[in-house]
């Protein structure tokens, strides 16, 4: 087997690439949920573009905000493209009887790659792991809050049902591979692979954390 040329590979390893993959990844797919929100209350195609642009891009835009960072696309046009597309795309799917289904699949692929993605972006601006993590799980969840608040559904913050916890697992064990600064990739996906499967299993079987006991 031929060895890959070097030159091809080294965007591979290079942390910007990573990252943004995982942000053009996340936007997408919350896009997607926005817009299978949207299409959950039968909105207009206008409706449906502005539930995929906030799902998408709210919380990253969160996390640019707390970090002072420059907000990621105000200056990249193309992931509002993006959002765009995908909204496009959803109106054309039309009426199908799986979309809620999907709506909540894609809410746990998003919540794995995002809560990687915020992480990550905090370990590369510098910040303390523990800040890491929180802005992996804010931009995992922020948008999905927004979605949800707009389209007067109950927030995923307030369903038994593990769903914040996989974003935190996603962004929790990223950080702890890359501690021993583990290669970026093999890190992010194993992460990202650990909070969707966790959300996966609560969908399937229904599994959440313990609730506050009620006073004997």
């Amino acid at each position: 087997m031929t060895p890959l040329d070097p030159a091809l590979t080294e965007p591979l390893r290079n942390p910007q690439t990573v990252l943004a993959a995982l942000d053009f990844a996340g936007v997408a797919v919350f896009a997607a949920t926005g817009a299978l929100a949207a299409a959950r209350e039968k909105h207009d195609v206008v409706t449906f573009a502005f539930f995929a642009a906030i799902t998408g891009v709210g919380g990253g835009t969160l996390r640019d905000l707390l970090l002072g960072l420059p907000v990621f696309w105000v200056q990249d046009w193309r992931y509002m493209a993006v959002c765009l597309m995908t909204a496009v795309v959803v109106w054309l799917i039309g009426q199908r009887d799986w979309r809620f289904r999907a709506l909540l699949w894609l809410d746990a692929i998003g919540l794995g790659a995002y809560g990687v993605m915020g992480a990550a972006k905090a370990e590369a601006a510098g910040a303390h792991p523990l800040i890491c993590i929180v802005m992996g799980t804010l931009t995992a969840c922020f948008g999905g809050v927004v979605r949800d608040t707009l389209a007067g559904q109950p927030s995923i913050l307030l369903r038994r049902e593990i769903n914040v916890t996989a974003a935190i697992l996603a962004a929790t064990l990223y950080i702890i591979l890359r501690i021993p600064e583990a290669p970026i990739w093999p890190a992010a996906i194993v992460a990202a692979v650990a909070g969707f499967m966790l959300r996966a299993g609560a969908l399937r079987w229904g599994w959440t954390l313990p609730g506050f006991p009620e006073r004997n």
